[in-house]
């Protein structure tokens, strides 16, 4: 992106400031030289595959065990269809929030929410949020709709190829369902979206994935898709592509925005006053005037949608229970809305299109993730729908905390006090 004149020219300056153009050259000149070792073993996880990566490494046996300890050494097992190149396990810590009482078209109960995060301040403050919510009488929250999309392209030579080819795919999309199906169990291809650009076609097809976050399930039934066309459409492309960046898959954009990519839900309550200063230490009027400046804020940097921090609690929930945490670029976007009831109460409610989450599959079956899930009460199958849901009701009680927070003048002095404390914290 473009940068100003003045911030181009300090920053040249100071580039140039302990070397001259020629040494900086020489720096940045590509070095054909020979490599070092590769890191063997693909993914293989025995012990000899280990010894010959760690030997890579700067490490000593000691440090060698920060990460292959023995309990990660007697489980890695595990670990071996969900990772390559495999040295151990990373240890983040977890922390429980709540109880948050969701009161779902499928999640029905009181939570404890487990978070994985380096983060400090950032369990406390979903905790305080969940505590508020529950008090209330918990929050709702509702599964709106659901699909995950992948989006094939297709390059023609020219229109009148591109008009015949999406005439035909139209034709057979019952067709493509079928081929869909042969690959999944528990997926279902329910939509097929076309889009054209020139000479380019885009067919973006839509998936129910079960219990399964989906991301694989999709890829692999439009593989099966897309071999069907490319040897039977009567019109061949010229070049084809299983995906051409048209799904949102990883990303945040508008179009999931307004459709869904996951599981959208939405999730409101309503907060009586006295219980917003208890906890908040604020009131609901300045709640609603800091809810406006910040929405306008959100507009005026380009947001797409308007909220305060969603990728926080997404993260650490995803981390967790074994979700992919990339998928919170897509999952971390939506509104957050805060109003004044007639009787001076706080309404507040936050809508995510993009909840990428499921209970099977993936990392969900590692071991620390499947515990984290358990805690939850949703390990195994049939529980996605409302694990959706707690992560509406988890988002709304990290939107209220932060916000208060910001209101009543203690953001930086909890950051200050959790982050750098001279001794132990308890209490809630």
């Amino acid at each position: 992106m473009a940068k100003s004149y003045i911030f181009s020219k300090r920053y040249i300056n100071n580039l140039f400031k302990d070397s001259s153009a020629r040494s900086l050259a020489s720096r940045l000149k590509r070095k054909v030289t020979k490599l070092p070792p590769r890191v063997p073993g693909g993914s293989s996880i025995a012990d000899i595959a280990l010894t010959k990566r760690f030997r890579l490494t700067p490490l000593n046996e000691a440090e060698r065990e920060l990460l292959a300890d023995p309990q990660t050494l007697d489980l890695k097992e595990s670990y071996q269809k969900n990772i390559e190149n495999f040295i151990g396990t990373v240890k983040v810590p977890v922390g429980l929030a709540g109880p948050l009482r969701v009161n779902g078209l499928h999640a029905q109960g009181d939570y404890y929410v487990p978070l994985a995060t380096s983060e400090a301040a950032l369990v406390a403050s979903y905790h305080r949020g969940s505590l508020l919510i529950s008090e209330a009488g918990g929050c709702s929250s509702i599964l709106l709709s659901e699909g995950v999309s992948r989006a094939p392209g297709f390059i023609f030579n020219n229109l009148s190829e591109v008009g015949l080819f999406v005439k035909w795919c139209v034709e057979n999309l019952e067709t493509f369902k079928e081929e869909a199906h042969k690959t999944t169990n528990h997926g279902r291809m329910q939509d097929m979206k076309v889009n054209v650009d020139g000479n380019h076609v885009y067919l973006i097809f839509e998936y129910k994935t079960g219990d399964a976050s989906g991301q694989n399930m999709v890829t692999f039934a439009t593989e099966a898709v897309v071999t069907y066309i490319v040897a039977n459409a009567p019109i061949k492309p010229v070049h084809y592509f299983i995906e051409a960046n048209l799904s949102g898959d990883k990303k945040a954009s508008t179009q999931s925005f307004h459709s869904v990519r996951g599981k959208k839900v939405t999730a409101e309550v309503v907060l009586p006053k006295e219980l917003v200063e208890k906890y908040l230490h604020t009131t609901p009027e300045l709640m609603v005037k800091y809810w406006s400046i910040s929405a306008i804020g959100g507009v005026l940097s380009g947001c797409i949608g308007t909220q305060g921090h969603y990728a926080n609690g997404l993260a650490a929930l995803y981390l967790a229970c074994g979700q992919d945490v990339a998928c919170v670029a897509e999952s971390a976007i939506g509104i957050t809305r805060l109003e004044l009831t007639t009787e001076g109460h706080l309404y507040a409610c936050v809508t995510l299109p993009n909840i990428m989450v499921g209970t099977v599959g993936g990392g969900t079956k590692l071991p620390s993730q499947q515990a984290c899930l358990k805690i939850l009460g949703f390990s195994g199958s049939g529980h996605a729908a409302a694990f959706a849901e707690v992560c509406a009701g988890l988002i709304l009680a990290g939107e209220l905390s932060i916000q208060g927070a910001i209101c009543a003048h203690h953001f930086s002095r909890a950051h200050q006090k959790l982050a750098r404390p001279t001794h132990g914290n308890e209490g809630v």
